[in-house]
């Protein structure tokens, strides 16, 4: 924020702390912010081939690889539903 010159003011809205057992989710998903696959109308998903790489690296156990890949879904369809939201 700092290096693109903006405060925490400079954002609407209240900040929402994200909780601890979501957190390695989330910083997953925050790694994958440059990784979106764009067509004629915009965002369509996530580059799973991406995702697939960085799952692979965090020497995850079969079950946590599963939650990781469903959770980073379901972040991806909120973040698609919110991208798409007809401007106001």
């Amino acid at each position: 924020m700092n290096a693109a010159g903006l405060t925490p003011e400079d954002y609407a809205g209240e900040a929402i702390p994200v909780f601890e057992d979501n957190e390695p989710v989330w910083l997953l998903f925050i790694s994958l912010r440059t990784q979106w696959r764009v067509g004629t109308n915009g965002n369509t998903g996530l580059d799973y081939n991406v995702l697939y790489k960085k799952l692979d690296r965090m020497n995850l156990d079969d079950e946590e690889y599963s939650q990781m890949e469903y959770d980073i879904s379901i972040l991806e369809y909120a973040a698609l539903e919110e991208m798409h939201k007809p401007a106001d």
